[in-house]
C-alpha cells in the first residue's frame, strides 16, 4: 500500500467545512482509493493531520495526477491557512 500524510493548518472557523468536504470524498469512487483519516491535534486545536491510503502507489499518483483530485485539492485549500506540508510513502504496516 502507499500513500501520503499532510499537516495542515485550518482557517478559523473552517472545521465544519472540512468535515463536510472529508464527507464527499467517502462517496467518491476514486481507482485505488482505501481510506483516509483526519487527526486533530490536542495542542493545537487549529493543526491537523490527514492521512490517505491507496491500494499502491500507482494508483496514488494516477489520483494525484489527475484534474478531478487537482479540482477536490483547490476546493480543501480555500479552507487551510497556509500550504500543506506533504510526505508520501510506502505504508508498511496497518494495525
Amino acid at each position: 500500500m502507499y500513500g501520503t500524510i499532510a499537516r495542515m493548518r485550518l482557517k478559523s472557523g473552517m472545521e465544519s467545512q472540512m468535515q463536510a468536504l472529508m464527507e464527499e470524498y467517502k462517496k467518491l469512487n476514486i481507482r485505488g482509493y482505501v481510506r483516509s483519516t483526519v487527526y486533530r491535534m490536542d495542542e493545537d486545536l487549529g493543526e491537523y493531520y490527514l492521512a490517505v491510503v491507496f491500494e499502491n502507489r500507482d494508483a496514488y499518483q494516477a489520483n494525484a495526477q489527475s484534474p478531478e483530485q487537482d479540482a477536490r485539492y483547490q476546493r480543501m485549500a480555500e479552507l487551510l491557512d497556509g500550504d500543506p506540508e506533504w510526505h508520501d510513502g510506502e505504508i508498511v504496516s496497518i494495525g
